[in-house]
C-alpha cells in the first residue's frame, strides 16, 4: 500500500491504520492551513480502496486495531460509497475496535440523521471537526467556510445518530486583537456543542499559509506563550460542558493541560497559574517535534 503525498490524522490515531479515502481537502481555503495545499482534492475510486484494505487485512485481518479513515473530509464521500467501505472493512478486519474520520460541519449537514444512523450502524464511531474558533469574525477572517450555527447544527444530528463528536479549536488564532474574543466566544460554543472530546492546538504556520502575509505586514500579532495562558484561563472560565474529555498536550502546544470538563477546570486553572508563575512553556524548538 501507498499513500499520497503527506498523511495527517488526530494524535489519537497514532497506533491506527489509516485508509486514504479521499485525496486531500474539500474546502482547502483556510489561511492558516498548508496540510493539504499540495494535493488536487479528489475521491479515490473504491476499487484502490478496497485494495488497500485487502492488502492490510493480509497482516491485521485478525488482530484487534482502529481504522482512520483519510483524507481531510472523508464524509465528504455519499454514504452510498461510505457504506461499502465499512461493509469491506467488517468483512475484512474480525477485530475492529473502531473507525473514525476527519469531516466538516457541512458534510455532516449534509447527511439525514437517518444516513448518520446507518454509518454508525456499521462502525463509524466518531469524526473529528476542526471548529478552530466560536468567534464568527476570526472564522470569517481565516475563510473556514463554516458557521457557529453550523457547528452546532451538526454536533446535533451527530449527536441524534450516536456518533462521537472530537471538536478541534486552535490557540491564538484570533491573535492579540480578538485574543479574548476568540476564548470567550470558544467557550459559548463549546457550552452550546457539549462534545465527547475538545482538543486544543496551537498555532503554528509554514509557508505558504496565507495567514503569513498579514502577519509579515503587522496586520496580525502572534500571541506569546503568556498570552495563550491568558486565553486559556478566559476559556476555562467560561465553559460549561460537563463530561467532556479535553485535551491541549498536541505538541504545539505552549502548556500541556488534560482533564475532563467541568471537573477538572479548577486545578487546570491552577496549573496554568503555576507555569505562568514560572514561565515553564514548551521550549519553540520542541514545538513541532
Amino acid at each position: 500500500m501507498e499513500y499520497e503525498g503527506m498523511v495527517y490524522r488526530p494524535p489519537s490515531e497514532a497506533r491506527s491504520l489509516i485508509i486514504q479515502v479521499t485525496i486531500g481537502c474539500a474546502h482547502n481555503k483556510c489561511t492558516f492551513c498548508t496540510m493539504y495545499k499540495e494535493k488536487q482534492f479528489r475521491v479515490r475510486k473504491m476499487q484502490d480502496i478496497f485494495r488497500d484494505l485487502d492488502e492490510m487485512a493480509g497482516y491485521y485481518g485478525d488482530m484487534p486495531l482502529r481504522i482512520f479513515l483519510a483524507d481531510g473530509d472523508a464524509l465528504v464521500l455519499s454514504n452510498e460509497k461510505l457504506l461499502a467501505i465499512l461493509d469491506h472493512i467488517n468483512e475484512k478486519f474480525s477485530k475492529v475496535q473502531r473507525i473514525t474520520s476527519y469531516a466538516t460541519a457541512k458534510d455532516v449537514l449534509r447527511k439525514s440523521v437517518d444516513e448518520l444512523k446507518a454509518l454508525k450502524a456499521k462502525g463509524l464511531d466518531m469524526v473529528y471537526v476542526g471548529a478552530e474558533s466560536g468567534d464568527p469574525e476570526i472564522l470569517k477572517a481565516v475563510k473556514k467556510d463554516v458557521t457557529c450555527e453550523e457547528l452546532i447544527e451538526a454536533s446535533k444530528k451527530l449527536k441524534a445518530a450516536g456518533i462521537d463528536l472530537s471538536l478541534t479549536l486552535i490557540s491564538g488564532l484570533g491573535g492579540r486583537a480578538r485574543r479574548d474574543e476568540h476564548a470567550i466566544r470558544s467557550a459559548e460554543l463549546v457550552t452550546a456543542i457539549k462534545p465527547e472530546y475538545l482538543g486544543f492546538l496551537t498555532l503554528m504556520l509554514e509557508e505558504p499559509a496565507e495567514i503569513l502575509e498579514p502577519i509579515r505586514k503587522g496586520e496580525f500579532e502572534l500571541l506569546r506563550p503568556e498570552d495563550i495562558v491568558e486565553e486559556m484561563r478566559l476559556f476555562l472560565e467560561h465553559v460549561d460542558s460537563e463530561g467532556t474529555v479535553f485535551r491541549a498536550n498536541h505538541a504545539s502546544n505552549y502548556i500541556i493541560l488534560k482533564g475532563n470538563l467541568n471537573r477538572d477546570i479548577p486545578s487546570m486553572l491552577a496549573y496554568l497559574e503555576e507555569v505562568e508563575q514560572g514561565k515553564r512553556f514548551r521550549a519553540e524548538r520542541y514545538r513541532r517535534l
